[in-house]
């Protein structure tokens, strides 16, 4: 489930002060409600310019996500904005980052971020993984594949994003930036052009346009055919499994494109 949504002004006084420490004076602020896996999402106007914040309570059970995007982000910018501060004062757990003007990313056929979202795929895909904590994508979808062994096929030393909520990529005039590292990855490289695939099948790409969007990517070159498909079959069940037996628009529309990648691979086959 998201995370509830808090408005700054309701932060206790105790941790708007220990914010306003390492900003200085906040003179408005933006709540920002597109956010799912953070409570606190928003934006700091300060004296010194706009920092980002986001934060969950530190009894929350996602709030490991903050610590991993702390440990992750020296390694991961440019491509990400700048990690400005890490907090942890009564009860909250509070990231500022550098902000990031642009939109966020426009996964329909046609779209010019596109190009832009391609190239940061490529540039991530260059990056060493870094010698931190981090989960392991056989571990993290052992759970969705026919057979526990099927999910060998994920291993690799590759860094992965794996979020690609269109939310997550901000485009400005030069490039693509991602944000929201907080469930950063361990893995096969071609990982992360699979896992985008279902968001452009849910921006209205059919299955054979979406695997040629990520066709020239070096990682998607290197996956094993028979990878992919246990890969898009694991997709659909996570996507079930988050769907419910109640599912919203959004979740539904994700889950209809990872049951349409898995159907067109099961055709391929």
């Amino acid at each position: 489930m998201p995370a509830a949504p808090i408005a700054f002004d309701e932060l206790p006084a105790a941790v708007r002060t220990a914010i306003e420490v390492e900003t200085g004076p906040i003179r408005r602020i933006e709540n920002i409600n597109t956010g799912l896996n953070s409570s606190l999402s928003a934006r700091a106007h300060t004296t010194g310019g706009t920092v980002f914040l986001k934060g969950l309570r530190t009894d929350h059970r996602w709030v490991w996500t903050q610590q991993r995007e702390a440990d992750i982000n020296p390694y991961v910018t440019p491509l990400a904005p700048r990690l400005l501060f890490h907090v942890i004062a009564h009860g909250w757990n509070i990231l500022g980052f550098e902000t990031i003007e642009g939109h966020h990313a426009d996964y329909a056929p046609g779209s010019p971020d596109l190009p832009k979202v391609t190239d940061a795929l490529r540039e991530l895909a260059s990056l060493p993984c870094p010698d931190i904590e981090l989960r392991h994508a056989e571990q993290r979808l052992a759970d969705y594949v026919p057979h526990p062994a099927d999910a060998d096929a994920f291993q690799g030393d590759a860094l992965l994003h794996t979020d690609w909520n269109n939310h997550n990529v901000l485009i400005t005039d030069d490039r693509a930036h991602l944000v929201d590292w907080g469930w950063a990855t361990r893995g096969a490289a071609w990982l992360d052009p699979a896992h985008w695939i279902i968001w452009l099948i849910a921006a209205g790409h059919t299955p054979v346009d979406a695997e040629k969007s990520v066709a020239l990517l070096p990682a998607w070159t290197l996956a094993p055919p028979r990878a992919l498909d246990a890969f898009a079959h694991a997709s659909a069940n996570l996507w079930e499994e988050i769907a419910g037996s109640a599912p919203d628009d959004w979740t539904m529309n994700l889950l209809d494109a990872a049951r349409l990648w898995q159907q067109h691979r099961n055709d391929r086959s």
